[in-house]
């Protein structure tokens, strides 16, 4: 669920700098990566585990997607399997709110959703990158239906409060005029000879006419009001038919005022590798990914099992949990081996009998703090009045951004949006609201947009992360120093002990590190189950 942050306004140094991040984004790419986001994954296709010893047990805690694909392999392989799930349901993470769900915070604060039929939000994770192949396959495998995500909408919105006199204007015109006066300035400097140390003879006309095409410039190269730069942000008066069925060219925006906004963040933002087109979601929900996994291992799984502690020796595991669907009795499970999954979060206040560098590799980790709010609106508002079809509006305002819907597109009734999607300190003020304070401000920051807001409205929920008592927080945020320090000890096995999930992988806050990861772990506790490790 990663997250870019509002713009805000640069200096001329930091200006220069993301020009050139934007020329193919890779400073913005590489920062990405350093910190375990932004990158492909290298899913092979699934373990080939084969020769486990008939009797050897597993226990499996938690059942997210790490902890079933885990179970779902392991069992494949002839190990016996048992899974414990906190909650009482399966799935984690991966989750969808639907009218009639019940939402209780930590602190006591409930929410009854009150979404109309067949509308939902996901809180969680809500859009598949298409290079993550390793959650596509077992899509595939476990029959969920996809379908595509729109991620890049040219005509959804970008506001800034201090741009643009804090009006929100398209994204197509914004992008077409951030371009077209980046490549008309590199176009001067080339035909002025300010860039003769970098550009031989036999770049410059190829450069040239380069910046030409992709800026749409005129034959005296300039970025100007006409028809070649309309066909890139629209025009005043669109084309018609009939006698009057010429286009009337829209206005540019000031090169300064586009250069200070600080809104081409976000044309940034859509060219990081997990950002780009295209995308994909589930029919129906994130969470039919989570039913699709457990459907292979619902035998396996004992739901309502809080876990205490987890001590182990030479011989195997035993874990202590209070089952809270009889009575808060005290049990214990043992078996030979364990993959847990539970979110370090949690892990970390809990009796773990691990190594010395084990326990802080468990510590070093914090957890993002996340809110994100679904609103439901008496009607597509989005599309019918502002030709909006999926994508994503930004703001530099708390909500961050508004995604709407990728399907349900030209239906009638009501619809549900995502209205504001919070990390950093943002999610923290969030997150200390009651739910309803929590609307009204997503609602007053929406109105910046979409003035049809508050008329539309019909109902809404909030879900604040840190206040989920399961996983205290969105997910696993890796500093570059801890990879370096703890990375490795983390999804080393610790004697019969193989952590999993998302916190142990480079793609961190995507399913895909939490199946990469699960990979993995039940690989490399194979092998130590044969004595190969």
């Amino acid at each position: 669920m990663p997250h870019a942050h509002p713009p805000t306004a640069p200096t001329r140094r930091q200006l220069l700098t993301r020009i050139g991040t934007l020329a193919g984004s890779a400073a913005l790419y590489q920062a990405m990566t350093t910190l375990g986001h932004a990158m492909g994954t290298d899913f092979r296709g699934p373990p080939k585990l084969t020769g486990a010893k008939r009797g050897t047990r597993v226990l499996v805690l938690g059942s997210g997607l790490a902890g079933m694909l885990s179970a779902y392999e392991l069992r494949k392989a002839g190990y016996d399997v048992q899974i414990l799930e906190f909650q009482s349901r399966s799935g984690g993470r991966n989750i969808s709110l639907r009218g009639g769900d019940t939402v209780t915070e930590l602190g006591g604060a409930t929410q009854k959703v009150g979404f109309a039929p067949g509308n939902y939000i996901n809180p969680g994770p809500w859009r598949i990158p298409y290079h993550h192949q390793g959650l596509l396959h077992y899509c595939r495998e476990f029959g969920v239906q996809l379908e595509p995500f729109v991620e890049l909408n040219h005509n959804s919105w970008l506001h800034s409060t201090g741009a643009f006199g804090g009006k929100a204007v398209r994204y197509r015109e914004l992008a077409s005029d951030f371009n077209g006066f980046t490549a008309e300035l590199l176009a001067k400097a080339i035909d002025q000879h300010k860039l003769d140390e970098f550009v031989s003879d036999d770049e410059r006309a190829h450069i040239r006419q380069a910046m030409k095409s992709w800026g749409a410039l005129n034959k005296d190269m300039a970025y100007t009001k006409g028809n070649t730069s309309s066909l890139r942000r629209g025009f005043e008066k669109p084309q018609g038919g009939g006698i009057d069925g010429a286009p009337v060219p829209s206005d540019l925006f000031a090169r300064k005022d586009v250069m200070e906004s600080g809104l081409w963040n976000w044309i940034a933002f859509h060219e990081r590798l997990d950002m780009q087109t295209t995308m994909f979601q589930p029919v129906g929900g994130m969470d039919q990914i989570g039913k699709g996994f457990t459907r292979q291992v619902k035998d396996l799984i004992t739901l309502n099992c809080k876990v205490s502690s987890i001590h182990q020796d030479d011989h195997g595991v035993t874990v202590t949990y209070t089952d809270t669907a009889h009575g808060d009795a005290v049990r214990t499970a043992q078996a030979d081996y364990c993959v847990c999954t539970i979110p370090l979060s949690v892990l970390s206040q809990l009796d773990v009998q691990v190594t010395d560098g084990m326990k802080a590799a468990i510590a070093a980790v914090p957890y993002a703090s996340s809110v994100k709010m679904g609103l439901e609106f008496k009607r597509r508002f989005w599309e019918e009045d502002d030709q909006i079809y999926g994508g994503i509006s930004f703001t530099d305002q708390q909500i961050s951004q508004i995604s709407y819907p990728s399907h349900g597109i030209f239906s009638k009734g009501p619809a549900v949006l995502l209205g504001g999607y919070m990390f950093g300190p943002a999610a923290y003020d969030f997150a200390g609201m009651t739910p309803e304070q929590r609307l009204q401000r997503a609602l007053d920051q929406g109105m910046a947009i979409h003035p049809q807001y508050r008329k539309e409205f019909s109902n809404g929920v909030s879900f604040a992360w840190s206040r989920v008592p399961w996983t205290l927080g969105c997910c696993s945020m890796w500093t570059e120093e801890a990879r370096k320090t703890h990375y490795k000890t983390l999804c080393s096995i610790d004697n019969r002990l193989v952590l999993a999930g998302e916190h142990a992988s480079y793609v961190g806050c995507w399913q895909e590190g939490a199946i990469l990861s699960a990979l993995d772990a039940v690989t490399r506790l194979h092998k130590r189950a044969l004595g190969a490790a």
